[in-house]
């Protein structure tokens, strides 16, 4: 005789939703691609005029407007027309921190594929992406996707802009002259904290090409160029910067060895007594852990990298030599690890 509780219709319902969430995703693709966030102003918009703003077939439109309505997304009036919600707003390109790009990013093709095979990456315990597409991930995405690896690229800036804000609010520069954005990208990051700080110097550390089209603020001509300096190189194989303080921002997502050379590499380019501050995600005691816990399953897929717990990155950074101060948090979504290089 079957012991087990049956399942309540709340708890069978949310599976359902579960196993469907892919259709949601897609949905808020969709509604992107079509230019339907963008199309919507500030007055009520039925389904018809919206498909003729976009070139879209009504009763289909109003289809997908109704599956995002119920998912939050866009509301509805008792007339039948269309309204924006907080959420519909972020996926504007003209909304100051916009999710446009990243809901289009997390989206991509590539991540349809593979999807379905996370059960083979959970059994190995590493990436699938090479069996998938024949070459590695950013390989793929710059040869063989350049569509994507724009989302890719406007995704990252966006969220960098976003961050770069709160990072140097939160930043305290006492003592500090000198500061290197390691792997910074574009170093919106960087920009941010010279121009908070007349008096501070700084370095962007990243790949040649990636450090070519650093933030104009940065280049030569550019406002903030007389105190920057620019460096291309790979942080895992060497930093050859010196520094009072070292940023490293979600780029310790790789796999473990990866991240141990980057780190182990920043406390050999220091000097006593510098500080090398960590800025990463969380999938713990964190308010985005669901968002997190999802994009470390897709780090898991593409490059066999993760996101990490407090206690992993702070056994990270003291195994590469680093004595760990104050863990505290940026905003809802990133969380800072204060090193400091032992005299």
């Amino acid at each position: 005789m079957d012991s087990q509780p049956t399942a309540t219709p709340n708890a069978a319902m949310r599976l359902r939703e579960l196993a469907f969430s892919a259709a949601s995703a897609a949905a808020v693709r969709a509604a992107v691609r079509l230019g339907v966030p963008d199309a919507l102003g500030d007055t009520p918009t039925t389904a018809g005029e919206l498909a003729a703003a976009v070139d879209a077939d009504p009763q289909a439109l109003r289809r997908l407007l109704r599956a995002l309505t119920c998912q939050g997304v866009f509301a509805e009036d008792g007339e039948g027309r269309f309204v924006h919600t907080e959420t519909s707003r972020l996926l504007r390109e003209d909304t100051p921190r916009s999710m446009r790009y990243v809901s289009l990013w997390t989206t991509e093709p590539w991540t349809w594929a593979a999807w379905p095979q996370l059960d083979e990456a959970v059994r190995r315990g590493g990436h699938v992406f090479d069996d998938l597409f024949g070459k590695g991930f950013f390989e793929y995405l710059h040869e063989d996707a350049p569509e994507s690896a724009e989302v890719f690229n406007r995704a990252m800036t966006h969220s960098s802009r976003q961050s770069a804000q709160d990072i140097a609010e939160m930043l305290d520069l006492r003592g500090v002259a000198t500061v290197a954005d390691i792997g910074g990208g574009q170093g919106h990051v960087l920009a941010g904290l010279l121009e908070r700080n007349p008096e501070l110097r700084g370095a962007l550390l990243d790949l040649p090409d990636v450090v070519a089209k650093a933030d104009p603020r940065l280049r030569a001509g550019g406002a903030l160029a007389s105190r920057v300096q620019l460096v291309g190189g790979d942080c895992r194989r060497e930093i050859p910067v010196q520094a009072d303080l070292y940023i490293i921002k979600n780029i310790l997502e790789w796999d473990d060895r990866s991240t141990r050379a980057t780190l182990r590499n920043a406390v050999a380019a220091a000097r006593p007594g510098a500080r090398v501050l960590v800025i990463e995600n969380l999938v713990d005691d964190s308010a985005s852990m669901p968002f997190t816990a999802a994009m470390d399953l897709l780090l898991l897929l593409n490059v066999g990298g993760r996101k990490h717990t407090a206690d992993s990155l702070v056994a990270l950074m003291e195994e590469a030599g680093l004595k760990v101060g104050d863990v505290r948090p940026v905003n809802p979504y990133l969380h800072a690890f204060d090193g400091v290089v032992p005299e």
